[in-house]
């Protein structure tokens, strides 16, 4: 240990622990957590593997977990999700494991019900400029395109 670290490899082992007990975490939060804590690599490195044996780190269970809260309390499409989870450094097998958590059905239903609220909720009056803002909502959400287009037809029928 450097003179720098305030915390030693067991207590730091053990606020990672609780660190990830709390809530499902990838690598990088709990690299930046155990960096903040001022750990040196190697001891990063020991930690890490540790919890990955351990299974209080697993970033497949963690990829689903994000998949299924970001879609069912914040109402995110797969686009964002997929977006975010490559932020996270998440790979390609485990950023797909997350997404089969998302029921299609229950995804359709999601999207209905924000898209529907938003549509009612919006107070544009000129046609083309709230068409253009639900639109620009639901894509940064993450909403698929194909889908966004035809529900704003369908919503400027009603």
């Amino acid at each position: 240990m450097h003179g720098t670290s305030s915390h030693t490899l067991i207590e730091a082992t053990r606020k990672a622990e609780n660190y990830c007990v709390y809530q499902e975490r990838c690598h990088q939060e709990v690299i930046s957590k155990l960096q903040s804590l001022r750990m040196i690599p190697e001891a990063i490195d020991v930690i890490l593997v540790h919890l990955i044996e351990h299974d209080f780190l697993n970033e497949t269970r963690f990829a689903c977990s994000f998949a299924r809260g970001k879609h069912r309390i914040k109402y995110w499409g797969r686009i964002r999700i997929v977006r975010e989870l490559k932020m996270r450094k998440i790979s390609e097998f485990n950023i797909k494991q997350g997404l089969k958590e998302l029921d299609y059905d229950e995804y359709l239903t999601n999207f209905d019900t924000l898209s529907d609220r938003h549509w009612e909720h919006m107070t544009e009056r000129v046609k083309l400029i709230k068409r253009k803002k639900f639109c620009d909502f639901m894509l940064r959400k993450g909403f698929e395109s194909d889908l966004v287009y035809a529900k704003v037809k369908e919503l400027e029928m009603k």
